[in-house]
């Protein structure tokens, strides 16, 4: 183990959001990099999950379009590695978007296998690199959470405005907004 240990700032966003809203659970860091963050015991520490953490930089004022600004929460990018996805052994994966406008953090909470099939599915086709895939997640005023990366101004503001009838369903990632539900069940 080396004498010095930091954690970096998404692992400190979720480290520390989980010991405020869930005050009986333990957070542990491991001591060696080997593609898990933290394990996460309840009270008695009979159950554990494990949890990979990725962090980006608030991306949704890159966004051009000022009415487009004045819709969204957060964005995020993330350049992620999809063999390391394919072989994650963490229990979930939590992408952690931070705006700095809003003074807001935004979790999405997904199993890495789930993660991986979205995003093979979402751009198997415009991938040029294979093991390498890039995925911008925003989250909106209407608390939903859309992967966008490569799609027309026409199709965001379709998202914006929760008219989503012609937008791949593998790109809405609501159901994995702020839901820390799974991680609940486990340690229950």
């Amino acid at each position: 183990m080396k004498p010095l240990f930091t954690i970096h700032e998404g692992e400190f966003l979720v480290g520390s959001h989980i010991e405020k809203k869930f005050r009986d659970w333990n957070v542990w860091i491991p001591s060696k990099d080997k593609g898990i963050d933290f394990l996460v015991s309840n009270s008695d520490n009979s159950k554990t999950v494990s949890i990979q953490v990725k962090f980006s930089r608030d991306y949704s004022m890159g966004n051009r379009n000022p009415i487009f600004r004045k819709q969204i929460v957060s964005g995020g990018w993330w350049v992620l590695n999809l063999n390391k996805l394919y072989d994650s052994t963490a229990d979930f994966w939590v992408m952690v978007m931070h705006s700095y406008s809003r003074k807001g953090i935004q979790y999405v909470i997904i199993s890495p296998n789930v993660l991986y099939r979205r995003l093979v599915s979402i751009h198997r086709q415009t991938n040029t690199n294979p093991d390498i895939i890039h995925t911008f997640l925003t989250v909106t005023k209407l608390e939903t959470c859309w992967e966008n990366r490569g799609l027309n101004q026409q199709q965001i503001a379709m998202i914006l405005s929760n008219q989503i009838e012609e937008i791949d369903e593998d790109r809405n990632f609501s159901q994995y907004l702020n839901n820390w539900e799974p991680l609940e069940e486990k340690l229950g």
